[in-house]
């Protein structure tokens, strides 16, 4: 059946007034294809190298790896300007350019994390709008078995009225002797 057909004959409706995603599920049902698919291979397949970037660094900044690395950094630094050089230090005690250096990692760190953030909230909306479409063909397809169910049965209860139909007209014909013999 095309798609045309089944809007109407599923939803009521006209192919026109349906959105995307229903002209979707209808040509994925009248052509007896499967719907599903790893949203996220579909998702991460146009993703730019920005992007990429983008999620492998808030994937390492938000990782105990990167806490504990720069932990150490920071003891190193630390202990670098008060133990090791002693007359050459080239950050002392207050340690103002270490202090600059994080404010400009934070000040990298955070946006590249928001981009992440704003990719992953991006992600959801595909991977529902995914979800809605799988639900939708799912129970678009429920709803066909049940009317090819329910004509059976309709079928199946004709033909039973017919038998007891045909049974109760032998019964109440009337009944000859040389029959019974």
């Amino acid at each position: 059946m095309k798609p045309i057909d089944l809007a109407q004959k599923l939803f009521g409706k006209s192919h026109e007034q349906l959105g995307e995603s229903e002209r979707r599920v209808l040509k994925y049902i009248s052509e007896r294809r499967t719907l599903s698919t790893d949203t996220n291979e579909a998702f991460d397949a146009d993703k730019t190298f920005g992007e990429r970037l983008a999620d492998n660094i808030a994937t390492f900044g938000g990782s105990w790896s990167f806490i504990m690395s720069f932990g150490v950094f920071m003891a190193f630094w630390v202990i670098a300007n008060t133990v090791l050089l002693t007359r050459d230090v080239f950050d002392p005690y207050p340690f103002v350019f270490l202090n600059l250096v994080l404010s400009m990692l934070a000040a990298l760190q955070a946006p590249i994390i928001m981009m992440s953030q704003n990719r992953q909230a991006a992600r959801d909306r595909f991977e529902a709008a995914k979800d809605y479409e799988v639900n939708l063909k799912a129970e678009l397809e429920v709803l066909a078995l049940h009317q090819k169910i329910d004509m059976q049965v309709l079928g199946e209860i004709a033909r039973l009225r017919e038998d007891v139909a045909r049974l109760a007209q032998a019964l109440e014909r009337p009944v000859d002797d040389a029959t019974l013999q």
